[in-house]
């Protein structure tokens, strides 16, 4: 016993040093282990609670656009979708699912489990082969949303104690709700990586994250471990291969395996899930909205980054106008509202008609008469690298709500692949003659100097080096209406008239209507009344230009993003319609009305003849220098559409033999065939009962088409009086016109124009009943900008008359050169005179004598005579003075033609006898007058392009290098 005793005492007091040294041990470790954690998390700041949670809630949620009428479109390109969802709108499957397989104690700790902690200490000490891991689902939470993925002590010593301080400032169900919005579920059907329960359920089964069956719903909760080893997707949204499909679907039977061990489902759920197939409900490939609808999307998100930038910058004091010059603070702001429009869950409400939207793509897609297509070097867009690109034709065309501003839809371009550039939206180009009714014609009717009808003047001028002219290069039309000069797309007729309002800078009206790169030559050059523009205008800026006259005058700014809402459904930004008068009611009617008949009788009466309906419709065709543009621009009371064609780098639409017509044509059937798409889709909108209303204010009156003044006596009895539209506000014809002289009224006709005739001019090559031009009237129609007298009233003018002569001609005092003198068979011909000859006389000097046959006018250089005569020419200028007799010709026969004497002068008809020559005289006299008249008139009609062949006529004018600037205009 005794033995025992001291053995006992001995073990005792052994265990007892034991003890102490394993307390002293555990002490150490523990202080050492405490110190050493503490050291870990030396740096890490005190968050506080408002802090934490905001961390926690802040993850990034992919913004959303939708069609008008709130039709979804598509999410907005990020590297990450992801949609936010709540806890109640989370199947209770998932969420049993993700409790089992992730933390299985989450209801009852604190933030960690200890146990699993030093599990996973452990088998990371010893290198250990199975890495069983212990994060909870609130450890998880803060490495996602707080800190990092670095693999290290010091970042899991702060998880830990994050961890332990987020479970006092959440509640386990916010918790839960936090890590189902933002775990990585891997790839969704369309390749994008995504995040969040919803997003994966819409992604991998196209359903709602509270519609997910049990399969289902352990299928994605077996994800989060590896994420792109059991995604069922390829990054291109492909569905991956049966074998590599297998390693998701075994980690999905684990899930199962581990919910009926926890008890959330029973073995006869468990059995039926595992036997359930699941790649039966995994989605097709589905495109993203930018693959659909690439030039949407990209719109909508460049204007969206805009709004929001804007929307930034003032919440932090900084003025809109400073955000848009300066270009530092505006990269900024771009940089910040990128950032938001990608993570922060907008929804983008647009004003885009999604089946116009279709409609417009569908007929752009299927015209086949754009042009040819080139092969060049260029950039390929994706790569980057220099390579074999195609060039076609582009196309950019946009339909405007004119009321509202809406744009209701557009076409960006013929192929996204071959070139992003917004054709609609982004693309500058000189806007051609479309430019004459926002710059020129209706300027000038606001400021009273026309109206609708007034004269202008169609007569070419030079400024230095540069000579304008109209489309068809020797068209001068002389003085011609405004109306015909707009509607025949009149080049000089229209720089002249700009030329008489630029100093009032009309180009400020184009500011208010919205172009945005103006130059400060811009406002000066004479060339911008037809399109010479430095940097050009978007299709959008054009087409909205000319909704103002659809308007009554009014600019309404257009758009395409109604509202956006953030997460919550607040409406954070909403577009206002803000009207900026630019024309009065008067003006935008008057305009409107000269307008219609362009499509009726000018240059777009093809896009008019090619329509389904008969709207009130309105428009202006263009093109710029060697048809690198062509446009067309229309309107009625509801909508505006505007067309635009060209290459991006700019050459010229003729090739190839006129293979696809014109471009003129091209522009005219284009634009007919987008209308007509987008009436199929609402006829009753696109094809309104309405038309544009007259205003009082709008009156008819009469005036002296060659002066536009109040008609006066002379000017009724040449019949020149016209009537038209006015502005009774600002200008009504009340001045009597001054442009008649008080001659004698005989006229004559000199190369196809009319002159004043002489006292001295020999009345048989005159016309009575004519009247003469005021020289002073001349002096004030030609302006500064001059010009040749003699074209203000050549025959293919509307208002030409054969008894108004334009001047006096400025004769000489020498006799006219004499002609030369041929015959063949039974007709004589001679060969022309001196350029001031009126007529020529036709003599029979057969047998010696010498007798007057006939008198013929200017024009007329033949005719028919009898066989076997003798016969000599004499020309006769407008002073009376005649040349020496031609040489002798003969028609053949036996009489004897002696020759003249070489000094012989020309005799004048003896006074006592009628000067009026024989009627044959007379009819080859009208004869000539005849066909000149009817040359004229043909030449008119060419230029006038014709309903088959319509042609602007910017295009002659634009050549030359315009004052002040060196560029040539465009």
């Amino acid at each position: 016993m005794k033995r025992l005793r001291i053995s006992g005492s001995v073990a005792w007091n052994l265990f007892l040093l034991f003890l102490v040294f394993a307390l002293v041990g555990t002490v150490f470790v523990g202080s050492v282990g405490a110190g050493y954690f503490a050291s870990l998390v030396k740096n890490e700041p005190l968050r506080s609670k408002a802090e934490l949670r905001n961390q926690i809630f802040s993850y990034e949620e992919t913004s959303e656009i939708y069609f008008a009428n709130d039709i979804y479109i598509g999410k907005l390109r990020t590297d990450l979708d992801r949609r936010e969802t709540s806890l109640s709108n989370v199947a209770p499957d998932v969420i049993n699912a993700v409790l089992a397989t992730e933390d299985e104690y989450f209801r009852e700790h604190t933030g960690i489990v200890p146990k699993a902690v030093i599990r996973g200490l452990l088998q990371d000490v010893t290198n250990s082969a199975t890495q069983t891991g212990g994060s909870t689902l609130t450890q998880q939470l803060i490495k996602n949303q707080v800190l990092t993925n670095e693999v290290s002590y010091e970042r899991k010593a702060k998880e830990i104690l994050l961890a332990m301080r987020l479970e006092h400032f959440m509640t386990k169900e916010e918790i839960l709700e936090a890590y189902l919005n933002i775990i990585p579920y891997g790839r969704n059907s369309s390749g994008r990586n995504i995040a969040g329960i919803e997003t994966a359920a819409e992604g991998i089964f196209g359903i709602k994250a509270k519609e997910l069956a049990l399969p289902q719903a352990a299928y994605i909760a077996g994800i989060p471990q590896a994420p792109f080893a059991y995604t069922p997707f390829t990054n291109t949204g492909e569905l991956k291969s049966e074998e590599a499909l297998q390693p998701g679907i075994d980690r999905m039977k684990t899930v199962l395996y581990r919910m009926k061990e926890a008890g959330y489902i029973n073995d006869a759920q468990y059995q039926e899930a595992l036997d359930y197939d699941i790649t039966a409900d995994f989605r097709g490939p589905e495109m993203r909205a930018e693959d659909r609808y690439p030039w949407l999307t990209y719109e909508l998100e460049s204007r969206a980054k805009d709004i929001i930038a804007e929307k930034l910058a003032q919440e932090d004091g900084i003025d809109a106008e400073r955000l848009k010059s300066e270009k530092k603070l505006r990269d900024k702001y771009t940089i910040l509202a990128d950032r938001d429009v990608r993570s922060k869950g907008y929804r983008i409400y647009s004003t885009i008609n999604k089946d116009m939207y279709d409609a417009m793509q569908k007929a752009a897609q299927d015209f086949q008469y754009y042009g040819h297509t080139y092969t060049g070097k260029g950039k390929d867009p994706v790569t980057g690298e220099e390579t074999d690109i195609e060039m076609p034709v582009q196309v950019g065309s946009i339909l405007i709500e004119n009321t509202t501003g809406r744009i209701l839809s557009f076409v960006g371009g013929r192929d996204f692949k071959t070139t992003q550039v917004n054709h609609a939206t982004q693309a500058y180009r000189s806007n051609g003659s479309t430019m004459k009714p926002l710059l020129v014609y209706a300027p000038a009717i606001e400021y009273g100097v026309i109206g609708a009808g007034s004269p202008l003047v169609d007569v070419k001028f030079s400024i230095g080096s540069w000579s304008p002219s109209n489309y068809i290069t020797s068209d001068e039309r002389g003085i011609i209406p405004a109306r015909e000069a707009l509607a025949d797309s009149q080049n000089i007729s229209a720089l002249r008239l700009y030329n008489d309002i630029l100093n009032k800078r009309p180009a400020d009206l184009l500011v208010k209507m919205g172009f945005s790169k103006l130059h400060p030559d811009d406002f000066t050059n004479l060339a911008t009344g037809i399109g010479a523009l430095h940097e050009g205008a978007t299709v959008e800026e054009n087409t909205n230009a000319f909704a103002t006259f659809a308007n009554g005058g009014q600019f309404i700014d257009a758009y395409m993003i109604d509202r956006i809402e953030d997460q919550d459904g607040n409406i954070i930004y909403q577009h206002e319609i803000v009207p900026t008068e630019v024309f009065s009611p008067e003006t935008s009617y008057i305009i409107t009305d000269m307008l219609r008949d362009v499509l009726t009788k000018g240059t777009g009466t093809l896009a008019r003849n090619s329509l389904k309906f008969s709207s009130d419709f309105a428009a202006k065709t263009g093109t710029s220098q060697e048809y690198k543009d062509v446009w067309l621009v229309g309107y009625n009371p509801n909508v505006s559409l505007g067309v635009w064609m060209g290459y991006d780098q700019p050459r010229t639409l003729y090739a190839f033999n006129n293979t696809y017509s014109q471009p003129s044509v091209r522009i005219n059937k284009l634009w007919a065939t987008l209308m007509n798409s987008v009436y199929d889709v609402d006829p009753q909108f696109i094809d309104p009962q309405t038309s544009f209303k007259r205003p009082p204010n709008v009156v008819s009156a009469s005036f002296c088409g060659i002066s536009g003044l109040a008609p006066s006596a002379a000017c009724s009895s040449a019949g020149l009086v016209r009537s038209d539209l006015f502005n009774a506000k600002v200008f009504v014809p009340s001045k009597p016109d001054d442009s008649f002289g008080s001659g004698s009224g005989s006229v004559v006709t000199i190369k196809g124009k009319t002159y004043n005739a002489l006292s001295s001019t020999p009345a048989e090559f005159t016309r009575s009943g004519g009247v003469g031009i005021n020289q002073a009237f001349i002096t004030r129609m030609l302006g500064r900008l001059g010009g040749n007298p003699a074209n203000l009233l050549p025959k293919n003018s509307s208002l030409s008359n054969s008894s108004v002569s334009a001047l006096d001609f400025p004769a000489d005092s020498s006799p006219p050169a004499t002609v030369s003198a041929t015959v063949n068979g039974s007709t004589l011909s001679w060969s022309g005179s001196s350029n001031d000859v009126v007529g020529y006389r036709i003599y029979n000097v057969t047998n010696g004598g010498r007798s007057l046959v006939t008198s013929v006018l200017e024009s007329t250089q033949s005719m028919t005579v009898a066989s076997g005569q003798a016969y000599v020419v004499v020309a006769v200028d407008i002073t009376g003075l005649t040349s020496a007799q031609s040489n002798v010709v003969s028609t053949g026969g036996s009489e004897n033609i002696p020759e003249p004497e070489e000094n012989e002068e020309e005799q004048e008809p003896d006074q006592e006898t009628p000067t009026t020559p024989p009627a044959e005289g007379n009819g080859n006299s009208s004869e000539g007058n005849g066909n000149g008249a009817a040359n004229g008139n043909g030449s008119h009609s060419n230029g006038n392009g014709g309903t088959a062949n319509p042609s602007d006529g910017s295009n002659g004018g634009n050549t030359g290098t315009p004052p002040p600037t060196d560029t040539p205009p465009q």
